[in-house]
């Protein structure tokens, strides 16, 4: 991740270009062009190409908020990808998703904490996100994805705590009664926000999917905020070449 200014930031119907980065869809795939520097402690350059396939585009969206001043857009459940960046080991293909949220407030406004996880199944994907707001209401989703794309609302097994993270945030996901979650693969931990493969169980399947949790009182902080700034760089101004004839 790289901030810029306004003058870095470029779109068309099919492509988004943020500086030297893009995303652009070429027929039914999502080519992800990434040419950046990594902020500390780590620097070092970060190129090359991501392709995600959707297995079926969707149109659902979940208003987090009752007003909707915050949105989960799940655009591809369920995708085939191949990564190839230019490093040694950064190369490999597999199952993937494609998802973004979206907003009209800073987070911290609305949310305490929340959780989600997005979980791979025989029949598609299952997608869980519990949260607590601010003005102390919940939401609990559950939704699954069949191979087409298709959103149906489920019941969810119950929340279920398991190992905090490096950092001490307190982790939750859902699971099977009597059985217990368990992260097997550590993806990004930060002071208030930790991301992992974690393996549950759903209604007798063991699943391996993407989980997070971020403590919104703890991003609040003006103790922690600033550490956004070291590690996410910084880049002012930016010229988009002219196209050549």
């Amino acid at each position: 991740m790289t901030d810029r200014g306004r003058e870095a930031l470029r779109t068309s119907p099919d492509t988004l270009e943020v500086g030297p980065s893009s995303m652009r869809w070429d027929k039914n795939r999502l080519v992800i062009t990434i040419d950046e520097v990594s902020g500390p402690p780590v620097i070092s350059r970060v190129r090359g190409t991501i392709t995600l396939k959707p297995h079926a585009v969707t149109s659902v969206e979940l208003p987090l908020t009752p007003d909707g001043a915050h949105v989960w857009r799940p655009f591809a459940p369920s995708a085939d990808i191949d990564v190839q960046l230019e490093a040694p080991g950064w190369q490999w293909s597999g199952h993937g998703y494609f998802d973004a949220n979206f907003g009209t407030r800073a987070l911290e406004q609305d949310f305490r904490f929340w959780t989600w996880g997005r979980y791979p199944t025989r029949s598609g994907a299952t997608c869980f996100y519990d949260a607590i707001r601010r003005d102390g209401s919940e939401l609990e989703a559950a939704i699954a994805f069949d191979g087409a794309g298709k959103a149906t609302e489920v019941e969810a097994p119950p929340r279920t705590p398991f190992k905090r993270s490096i950092w001490q945030v307190r982790r939750e996901t859902r699971a099977d009664v009597g059985t217990s979650p368990r992260q097997v693969l550590n993806m990004l931990d930060a002071p208030f926000y930790s991301r992992s493969a974690v393996q549950t169980v759903l209604n007798g399947e063991i699943v391996t999917g993407v989980h997070e949790a971020l403590d919104l009182d703890r991003f609040a902080s003006p103790l922690l905020k600033p550490m956004l700034a070291v590690r996410v760089p910084r880049r002012a101004g930016w010229t988009f070449k002219a196209p050549t004839a």
